[in-house]
């Protein structure tokens, strides 16, 4: 007897064994049924070995209690101490699997199973497995018998006997073995409907793969003809009844439980298609209408059922296919976005514990090495496996991914499936979803070998091996384009020039030998430059493939390190700062604009980064006004003065440019930005501040070099047009009206000649032929148009409109602004037009009629010759002069009453038109909806082609970067014209009503 207070020593022992519960397993020991080797030291250390010795002892008394008789229950634990094979196959299984403990409760004498041990047990494929199922006859016998081959396959797991690979294997010979005589059944049960038809059954998946999982859906598809003489279309119908009862057989739960799910739906159309078709049909189906997944899916089918010669046909007909899928327009963009479709449908809750579907989990190496073999397989034959680590290892071989990364990954990928299997072992259920409890973490971590803090040690391990395949999944399809141009260790296989070629093709790049140029310009050397550029070029190639342009990205790369390579900062930017690199790959493959305005002072790339250098978020009009007048302050003459002001200008359309690149794009870690019409807001508020200060610089800079400190007339610039409604996109010229007042005791002509000198040189400095971007100041909306003078003073503004004004000046004048110069005079002459734009009791009906008739005409003379009137952003049918025009009009017959509509920007009219019930909020939106999306259009063509336009570009990879701007993806750009029509053809419905009052 235990002395009160201590501890007995077979307590202790349990301890020490492993046992999470000593007392109730110092209980479980003391037990009847165990008593003949309760004391033998044999059986305590097997338990401790196991993942879970509470789990082994408790499965072990409860196996031990539905042994038929003592003799029975003496024969089990005789061998079991005496035979170590049996005792670590049999502890093993209990200790790591309630559910294989649950069937060996319930057939007791299948323990007997795991005592041979000849060497043709070791690795048992279909003959021994079609022998272990060959008594059974009805759908449960047929769940006993498989368990029972089941628990032999997971003594030889548990115990090392068999590495992850040969496991996975004999799962899938098992699974084969099982739909044979699944099959064999449902024949047995309709032997009509067997005699006139042929059925081939097509594994896919996992399965088809050859490295199925404990617990999985088995993907199979199935393949009929008739057999010679019967009638194709009745033949069919009867291999989809024996196909539909194979299904059922292995799926529905009985008492034995269920044995795996038969999952048919990758056949074509999925769930919707027939689930028997013939070859032919089959063949039809896949030249016309499938899918690039889907031609990846048939990488893994393999026939293992029913007619083996039809399935064999199967298979030789449909491979060609699946080997020229990689041709295919878009097809890595296909294959990639079908993996980010699978992550985003993860819940938030599971993703951080998903193991195979979330981000550095199994079906990142399995998608990353299933494109590999698409883009090469066609080629190198050796590549055509369906088993991920077979392919991998021929990857490495052939040199199509570096050896390093291939032996990472085999190593993470062998760790998480290993924990997938020891996860679904426990309870036989399909999961891929890491525990949470202790307890489960304890048993998994211990029955992989972390003995050591199990829980812990897991942990660690998985979180390492998720992290390498988070990291390389993608490189492995860029890194080896490096080793191809770079220099190699000896031995070290490369990728060919050939297969370099073939995999920078199906990433979209049009010019691979230029491509493989770069790249060997900017990789090749031993200089630590160039060992920086190999780390970032595999990142930096994906991010150029995911563009419209992948050519340009990688060229306008080479020319931004050419100029800035010497400097310390620029690489270390892009390797240390998270968001800087990835922000480059988008500004640099997103069209010519923000490249041109980068080439010209590349030190720009700094804006690009998380650090001091500013960041994208574009600058208040103060803040610019404030540094452009500082630098022309400076500058010794008035060109080197707007010099430096056309510099801001240029680096601040850059960052502008840039901004709504990447907020268009959206980035790893961020979405792309839904709200288009912010985007919209942030360009034109952006573009039109930088205007007005540099304006304002250029200004003060022609001032003070012709007249000193004061000119001898006060000067104002009024914008008009988007330049007045913050509405400027990337390529608008600058509206403005020149006004000004001849200071005390100035004579008039005096100031008229110096007013028209500050315009005329205004205008020359900010057009001398530099490497910024020009600025073109448009007067034309001047009284008098053209031929009226450039500059009057407020006094003639006053007469002019007091007499002569026209009701499309007052349109005109709705948009005017003061921007720069002397704001006194620049309120005064907005008092001045108020009266205008805003008339008092609204307009007359004549006035209505005029503005009318001159839209009409506008339609019908401005339209350029040969433009597709449904696709023309600016006059075409709801573009943006319809929206404008429409939302004028309210403002002139309801401005003078409804305060919100006295504003130049056209969404805030709108919207204030709306609050106002001047338009449905139905309305309101359709016509905001079409006024955003030409917007946005019209900047992205001028992003895209580096020139502005009023039409979408007819060049398809020009069209392209404009949809991948406008969020469609690679071969959507069909949807994004139909949407645009769509839309636009809605907004003219509105105008209709509201402007011509149809």
């Amino acid at each position: 007897m235990t002395a009160p207070g201590r501890r007995s020593t077979t307590f202790s022992r349990l301890l020490r064994h492993g046992f999470t519960d000593p007392s109730a397993a110092e209980r479980l020991l003391e037990s009847a049924e165990l008593a003949p080797v309760r004391t033998d030291p044999v059986l305590l250390d097997a338990l401790g070995a196991t993942a879970d010795p509470d789990l082994a002892l408790s499965g072990l008394v409860r196996l031990v209690e539905a042994q038929d008789g003592h003799t029975a229950q003496r024969e089990l634990l005789d061998t079991l101490i005496a035979a170590k094979p049996l005792r670590d196959r049999l502890l093993g299984v209990l200790g790591a699997s309630a559910a294989l403990a649950d069937h060996l409760a319930r057939h007791p004498s299948d323990w007997q199973e795991l005592v041979t041990y000849e060497p043709q047990d070791l690795h048992p494929g279909v003959t021994e497995f079609e022998r272990g199922l060959a008594a059974a006859a009805d759908p449960v016998s047929l769940r006993v018998a498989y368990r029972r081959c089941l628990l032999s396959i997971a003594a030889r797991d548990v115990c090392g006997t068999t590495d992850l690979a040969q496991t996975a294997a004999e799962l899938a010979d098992l699974a084969t073995a099982t739909l044979r005589a699944a099959l064999a059944i449902a024949r047995g049960a309709a032997p009509d409907d067997a005699a006139q038809c042929r059925l081939a059954v097509i594994a896919m998946g996992k399965c088809g793969g050859h490295e199925l999982n404990y617990v999985s859906d088995v993907d199979v598809i199935f393949v009929g003809e008739a057999v010679e003489g019967a009638d194709e279309r009745k033949a069919v119908q009867a291999a989809s009844r024996l196909a539909s009862h194979l299904m059922r057989i292995c799926s529905e739960t009985t008492v034995e439980g269920s044995i795996w799910p038969v999952d048919a739906n990758l056949r074509p159309e999925g769930r919707n298609g027939p689930l028997v078709r013939t070859l032919s049909s089959h063949l039809a189906y896949y030249q016309r209408w499938a899918k690039t997944w889907e031609f990846q899916a048939l990488l893994k089918a393999r026939p293992v059922a029913g007619d083996l010669e039809l399935g064999e046909e199967y298979v030789a007909t449909l491979a060609p296919l699946v080997w020229h899928a990689a041709e295919r327009e878009n097809f890595v963009a296909d294959v990639q976005k079908m993996r980010r479709r699978v992550v985003e449908n993860i819940p938030v809750a599971e993703i951080e514990r998903e193991l195979k579907l979330g981000p550095g989990g199994l079906r990142d190496v399995e998608f990353a090495v299933q494109l590999l073999q698409l883009v090469h397989g066609r080629a190198d034959t050796s590549l055509r496996s369906g088993t991920t680590l077979d392919a991998l290892k021929a990857l490495a071989a052939g040199g199509y991914v570096g050896r390093a990364d291939a032996v990472q990954l085999d190593e993470a990928y062998r760790f998480l499936r290993s924990m997938e299997h020891r996860i679904q072992l426990y309870r036989l259920r399909r999961t891929h979803l890491v525990p949470e409890g202790d307890a489960d973490l304890r048993r998994i971590g211990r029955s992989l070998g972390l003995r050591s803090d199990p829980v812990v040690a897991l942990h660690r391990e998985w979180k390492r091996h998720a992290a390498v395949v988070r990291r390389l999944h993608e490189k492995l399809f860029y890194r080896p384009l490096l080793d191809a141009v770079a220099q190699l260790a000896p031995g070290e296989s490369r990728l060919s020039a050939d297969a370099a070629r073939e995999r920078l093709v199906a990433l979209g790049y049009a010019d691979p030998a230029a491509a493989l140029r770069h790249l060997e310009a900017l990789a090749s050397g031993v200089t630590r430059k160039a060992a920086i550029q190999r780390t970032l070029l595999p990142v930096l190639l994906g991010w150029f493939a995911d563009s419209a342009d992948p050519d340009a990205g990688l060229l306008n790369f080479r020319k931004v390190s050419d100029a800035l390579g010497k400097t310390p900062w620029y690489l270390r930017l892009l390797r240390d700062e998270g968001a800087a690199a990835e922000n480059l790959a988008r500004v640099l493959s997103a069209g010519r604009l923000a490249p041109d305005l980068l080439m010209r002072a590349p030190e720009a790339v700094a804006l690009l980064g998380d650090g001091d250098g500013g960041g994208l978020e574009p600058r208040p009009r103060a803040h610019l006004e404030q540094e452009i007048l500082a630098g022309v302050g400076r500058a010794a003459g008035g060109e080197q003065a707007v010099t430096a002001a056309r510099g801001v200008r240029r680096r601040e359309l850059f960052r502008t440019a840039a901004a709504d690149i990447v907020a268009s794009y959206g980035t790893e870690e961020t979405p792309a930005v839904a709200d288009q019409g912010a985007l919209v807001d942030l360009v034109g508020g952006a573009v039109s501040d930088l205007t007005a200060a540099t304006l304002a610089g250029t200004l003060r800079a022609v001032v003070r070099d012709g007249w000193g400190e004061t000119l001898p007339t006060r000067f104002a610039v009024i914008g008009m047009g988007r330049f007045g409604g913050h509405e400027l996109g990337y390529g608008s010229d600058a509206d403005v009206l020149f006004v000004h007042e001849p200071r005390e005791g100035v004579a008039e002509r005096e100031a008229s000649q110096a007013a028209n000198a500050v315009v005329s040189e205004m205008r020359r400095l900010l057009q001398i032929p530099s490497a910024d971007p020009p600025l073109l100041i448009d007067a034309d909306l001047r009284p008098e148009g053209k031929s009226g003078p450039l500059v009057r003073t407020l006094k003639s503004y006053e007469a002019y409109y007091r007499r002569w004004s026209l009701v499309w000046e007052s349109q005109a004048l709705l948009r005017a602004e003061f921007v720069a110069g002397d704001a006194d005079l620049g309120g005064r002459f907005i008092e001045l037009v108020d009266p205008l734009r805003y008339p008092a009791e609204g307009l007359g009906e004549d006035a209505v009629r005029e503005i009318r008739r001159l839209k009409a005409r506008m339609e019908t003379e401005r339209m350029p010759r040969g433009a597709d009137p449904t696709l023309h952003t600016k006059l075409g049918r709801g573009g943006l002069s319809d929206v404008e025009w429409t939302v004028q009009l309210l403002q002139l017959r309801h401005g003078w009453v409804e305060p919100g509509l006295r504003t130049t920007r056209t969404r805030e009219a709108l919207a204030a038109a709306c609050a106002a019930e001047l338009i449905s909020t139905e309305d309101a939106a359709t016509l905001d909806e079409a006024w955003v999306l030409a917007t946005r259009v019209r900047n992205a063509v001028m992003l895209v082609r580096g020139r502005a336009g009023d039409t979408f570009p007819s060049g398809a990879r020009e069209l392209a970067a404009v949809g991948r701007y406008l969020g469609y993806g690679p071969g959507h750009v069909g949807e994004l014209l139909d949407d645009y029509r769509r839309t636009t053809r809605r907004a003219r419905a509105v105008v209709e009503e509201l402007f011509y009052g149809a």
